[in-house]
């Protein structure tokens, strides 16, 4: 029988949750949780990152998926915000000046929409009162004052010339394209018959009368003209003022109301400018009906109106605190903007009030919060944010523009100052990548947000744990757990990070399980859930992943694939790999063969030869070698060939936990001792003989576990671990309950000679001052064998040189007598 003095007691194969400790029957007797669990240090660096004002002080949470990064930060970051001040609203309005360049006005939280229902109701008023105030008999009666005056100062001025030409003995004649001076006597034109009856002498005369009279005639229709041109302006001049008269105490009631808003009351005093300019827009009434097809709106342009509208951006009149944005699919126009275009008869137009922000726009003043992945997989999405980050503002622009893959006229708004903290959430794997070789990340995002996936297991992270389960209830309607319920759910969570002293920070997985659990509660009829209720929750969901395992224990107990649970063999011993299927784990055994015989090869690893061979493992099967060397070869060189394999495995094999194993196969083919097959060995090996622990402990043993139970269970299986291993110990009750009926056992080693002891039933044997072993233990007969075979290697070796030297001699007579048969 193994060596029962270091075997493990039950109760150290699994800390017990011992739910008398709880204070509370149900979950429903507890608070729900107001704190953050076991992410202290993350929590922290989120905490500075969104207190620290100076630039490049973004935050990077980095951790797995499922340790609940985005939530809590979050939910942290709200907690922060809703302490903060409400930051200012933002508008675009309309550049008049230059209406590709919209201009960005800043105002207090809700006074955006304000502004923009001011702005509308000006619009309705001056549609209103500016045709009311044209219509007035006042303006009537000064706009005919100023017809009138122009039209009897014209009149003046055409009689004055028509006076002067019949002085000259001409006439002016009005003809359709103008006015024409023809010579007149008596103030009667002549014709053209009686200008020919005119001398030659007479005729010039009278062209050069002409000539000299059409010059003051061309001056004083000039005057007229300009009598002309003074009656528009003056008339422009009526316009403006009684535009002015109409609209001015509407533009100065609101300069009032936005007094201190400098950029407001220029925007004002340029909405008063243009109205003034543009008054005949107001002056049409009201707008024609947009034609219709079948009921439907054809696409027609926009109101000329739209210029007074107000694009209010970002809205914060409902808000309390500073904004936090969570932004899921972060495009580059769901992050910076876009500005969208309206097809209109085949023609793309835009204006200001196309231009709709981004997230940058509503967490502006705040926090955002973006998963980084997409960020990076999203393109320009990355680009567009760092850029705004480091210029500190918000530019939209398209990306077309940007690429030069379209011409179209758009628009350019007025970037936007941005004041943002932006937390990244993402892996470990991608924060050291762009730390590494994005040469800005450094510089942007200051702060790493470490999140945990385990902390530790005291009474009170315990009773935060009942917390949690408590929140998870009440926020999914779910039926409370009992104590006996909670305490499975902590002890599942000691699994989850293989250690009896932690927990695990993975809220994901364990909302999960309370939502399992109370699902099969529901199912079974209770009204709480209870421990076996979780204890369901687990092996279904262990059900829905093993068909793998299933169909590789089936092949085992068939003998399809071979493992022996029973009897002892030389060179062959039962190593363990785990299995890693997506959410599922499970433990696998495999059998390791050694071969040792007469050779200069050393340790042969023929996985690495076929290069199915992982690094790590390469390097556990090279420190074998090494061992064996400091071992058994500190007064003799180390001679062997030995041959190690994992029989049956058609797949890559990576990883040091089978180290400790091919060592003992190597161990028992050298020494000749059989090694019982009903025990299993999993652990790395360093070069001093030490066991290293290693990871998927439980997965492990139970997998080894469920082949002897289905082979039938002797007294005498077990398993070997190295003792670092025992405090990642949480196994199943069905595992735990063969170890206390002594069916089953595990056993803790430090060193390999104490391991193979156990394999054999055979002392080790400890080194003795003259330098050698024990005669009748294990080392004694690795000892003895590793002489022999270098007494082997010595023999084969001057054997060889013997035949050599008797095959050069041979030769060298045959030669001689080839000479002495040439001599004359």
């Amino acid at each position: 029988m193994p060596n029962q003095t270091i075997e493990l007691r039950p109760e150290q194969l699994r800390r017990i949750c011992d739910p008398s400790t709880f204070d509370f029957e149900t979950t429903d007797d507890l608070p729900t949780l107001q704190d953050f669990i076991g992410q202290e240090r993350a929590m922290r660096a989120v905490d500075f990152g969104a207190g620290i004002a100076s630039y490049g002080f973004n935050v990077f949470a980095l951790g797995l998926p499922g340790s609940g990064r985005t939530t809590l930060v979050r939910k942290h970051l709200e907690r922060i915000a809703s302490e903060e001040d409400v930051p200012s609203d933002w508008c675009y309005v309309n550049n008049f000046a230059d209406p590709h360049h919209p201009k960005a006005l800043r105002l207090p939280p809700g006074q955006g929409i304000v502004l923009r229902n001011d702005m509308a109701e000006l619009v309705d008023r001056c549609r209103q009162d500016i045709p009311r105030a044209f219509e007035s008999e006042e303006y009537q009666e000064a706009r005919e004052k100023i017809i009138k005056e122009t039209q009897d100062q014209q009149a003046a001025a055409f009689e004055a010339l028509q006076k002067e030409a019949q002085e000259w003995g001409f006439a002016l004649i009005k003809v359709p394209g103008g006015l024409v001076l023809t010579p007149a006597v008596e103030g009667k034109p002549l014709t053209e018959a009686q200008l020919q009856q005119l001398s030659e002498e007479r005729r010039a005369k009278v062209q050069k009368l002409r000539e000299k009279l059409e010059q003051k005639v061309e001056q004083g229709l000039r005057r007229i003209r300009e009598l002309e041109k003074e009656m528009r302006e003056k008339l422009r001049q009526l316009d403006r003022e009684t535009t002015l008269f109409a609209v001015g105490h509407l533009i100065e009631d609101l300069k009032e109301k936005y007094e201190g808003l400098d950029e407001v009351l220029a925007y004002l005093d340029s909405v008063r400018d243009d109205i003034v300019e543009n008054v005949d827009l107001f002056k049409a009434g009201e707008e024609k009906p947009k034609a219709q097809i079948a009921g439907i709106p054809l696409p027609v342009e926009r109101s000329p109106f739209t210029r007074y509208e107000v694009n209010v951006l970002v809205d914060r009149s409902e808000e309390k605190g500073a904004p936090v944005v969570v932004e899921t699919n972060p495009t580059y126009h769901n992050l910076i903007g876009r500005i969208e275009h309206q097809a209109v008869m085949g023609v793309f137009s835009t204006d200001f009030t196309m231009i709709k922000p981004g997230a940058l726009h509503r967490a502006n003043g705040g926090y955002l919060i973006l998963p980084v992945r997409d960020v990076l997989l999203n393109p320009f999405a990355w680009d567009g944010l760092k850029r705004s980050l480091k210029d500190r503002c918000i530019r939209i622009e398209e990306l077309g523009t940007q690429l030069s893959l379209v011409s179209t006229v758009t628009l350019e708004p007025e970037p936007i100052p941005l004041d943002v903290k932006v937390v990244l959430i993402g892996s470990p794997l991608l924060y050291y990548l762009l730390y590494y070789y994005e040469e800005d990340f450094q510089k942007l995002f200051k702060v790493k947000a470490d999140f945990a996936t385990q902390m530790d297991r005291t009474p009170e992270t315990e009773y935060q744990y009942a917390l949690f389960v408590r929140t998870i209830c009440q926020e999914d309607g779910l039926l409370p757990f009992d104590r006996g319920a909670v305490a499975q759910v902590i002890e599942h969570s000691s699994r989850l990070v293989e250690d009896q002293y932690k927990l695990s920070t993975r809220f994901g997985e364990i909302a999960d399980l309370v939502r399992e659990a109370s699902f099969w509660a529901s199912r079974n009829g209770h009204s709480v859930v209870t421990a076996d209720d979780v204890r369901r929750a687990i092996e279904e969901k262990t059900f829905r992943s093993n068909l793998l395992e299933e169909r590789i224990k089936e092949l085992i107990t068939q003998g399809t694939v071979m493992i022996d649970t029973t009897g002892e063999r030389v060179g062959q011993i039962n190593g363990l790999s785990v299995i890693l299927l997506g959410d599922y784990t499970f433990g696998r055994p495999s059998r390791v063969t050694a071969n040792t015989f007469v050779g200069k090869a050393g340790v042969v690893n023929i996985e690495r030869e076929v290069e199915l061979s992982g690094p790590i493992h390469s390097k556990g099967v090279l420190i074998l070698s090494s061992y064996l060397g400091r071992k058994y070869a500190q007064n003799a060189p180390l001679t062997l060939s030995a041959s190690l394999v994992f029989e049956q495995s058609y797949e890559g094999v990576e990883g040091d936990s089978a180290s400790s194993t091919e060592l003992y196969a190597i161990l028992s083919s050298l020494s000749g001792y059989p090694i019982k097959q009903g025990i299993a060995v999993t652990g790395s090996v360093n070069q001093h003989g030490e066991l290293q622990p290693v990871g998927g402990i439980n997965e492990k043993i139970e997998g080894f576990f469920d082949i002897c139970k289905a082979k039938g269970l002797t007294g005498d299986q077990g398993v070997i671990i190295p003792v670092g291993n025992v405090r990642n110990l949480m196994l199943r009750e069905d595992v735990i309950e063969a170890v206390r009926e002594g069916e089953f056992h595990i056993w803790p080693v430090r060193t390999v000679d104490e391991g193979i002891e156990i394999l054999t039933g055979v002392p080790a044997g400890e080194l003795q001052e003259d330098g050698t072993y024990p005669e009748g233990t294990v080392n004694w007969a690795v000892s003895q064998r590793l002489a022999e075979l270098a007494e082997e290697l010595r023999r084969a070796t001057r054997r060889e040189g013997e035949e050599e030297e008797r095959a050069s001699s041979s030769a060298s007579e045959a030669e001689g007598e080839d000479e002495e048969g040439d001599e004359p």
